[in-house]
């Protein structure tokens, strides 16, 4: 089986590319790589790549090679790149002020080759751009693409810092962005205000995703939410649940409030149980 190697490109897109032995290449390396049309420059992430990953990538792996470590002339020649694509977004936003739809610039990229350039913007619902991509490449006089991209892929692009005091998670190592849904805010007790959950995207924090599982394991000793209980000769209900402080919460009809651990709990005479009657 070939070793194959992961790099990101200047656009963000990841590709896999199969290890040349001739070529002594170490993480975070800039490379110099064959691409569908012409040669770009990526940086390595990861020296060994998963079958999974490889799988998830069926067209395109171990078609193009590896060509070489970016040099001195490389390095100087990307600096030069970085202010084209600088001029590319002026010339961009007054052409697209001739134009009736509303686009909002996020990054320009160019191939390191030059033989495409693209520009990554948001905007509000379809946009039919094609007249204006023609108009682009006979500015430029060269393959242009556009890529709509959401309100995650932006903060991606543009980089910060989320309320932990990191640099956010997609902007730093996430590869994907998994699906983040309220319930998973629900299990781990968060979902009160959305907008404290929620990050600079508009979107539910990506890290609700990294201890779900966490959540749903310590959840399985826990009663259900809505469980009827007899506490003190009083019908309660089982309000919330805490799996970290080991806590479950009752409420009667009173909304009187009450806490107890899981070895109180049970003790209590169990009434009924949502999924088979409600309380």
């Amino acid at each position: 089986m070939h070793d194959y190697i992961e790099v990101e490109f200047r656009s963000g897109r990841l590709g896999y590319y199969q290890s040349n032995p001739a070529i002594s290449i170490q993480p975070e390396d800039l490379i110099i790589v064959e691409v569908e049309r012409g040669d770009d420059i990526a940086q390595v992430v990861h020296m060994s790549v998963s079958d999974e990953d490889l799988d998830s990538q069926a067209t395109g792996v171990g078609s193009y090679n590896i060509l070489r470590i970016a040099g001195e002339e490389d390095m100087e020649k990307l600096k030069n790149i970085s202010l084209e694509e600088e001029k590319a977004a002026n010339t961009f936003q007054m052409i697209l002020e001739r134009y009736p739809f509303e686009m909002k610039l996020i990054e320009t990229v160019y191939q390191f080759d030059g033989n495409k350039l693209t520009f990554f913007f948001t905007a509000e619902g379809r946009i039919d751009f094609r007249t204006f991509v023609r108009e682009l490449a006979t500015v430029f006089k060269t393959r242009i693409e556009l890529h709509q991209t959401t309100g995650r892929d932006e903060a991606r692009r543009l980089g910060g810092f989320g309320m932990c005091g990191n640099q956010y998670c997609c902007g730093s190592f996430l590869k994907h962005f998994n699906q983040v849904t309220i319930k998973m805010a629900k299990d781990q007790n968060l979902a009160g205000n959305l907008s404290k959950i929620s990050g600079p995207c508009g979107r539910l924090l990506c890290c609700l995703n990294f201890e779900e599982d966490f959540y749903v394991e310590e959840a399985k000793d826990f009663p259900v939410i809505g469980t009827c209980v007899l506490y003190k000769d009083m019908r309660m209900m089982v309000l919330r649940i805490d799996v970290l402080s080991k806590h479950i919460f009752l409420s009667n009809e009173d909304s009187a409030m009450q806490d107890l651990d899981l070895e109180q709990f049970s003790k209590l005479e169990v009434i009924s149980i949502p999924e088979l009657e409600p309380c």
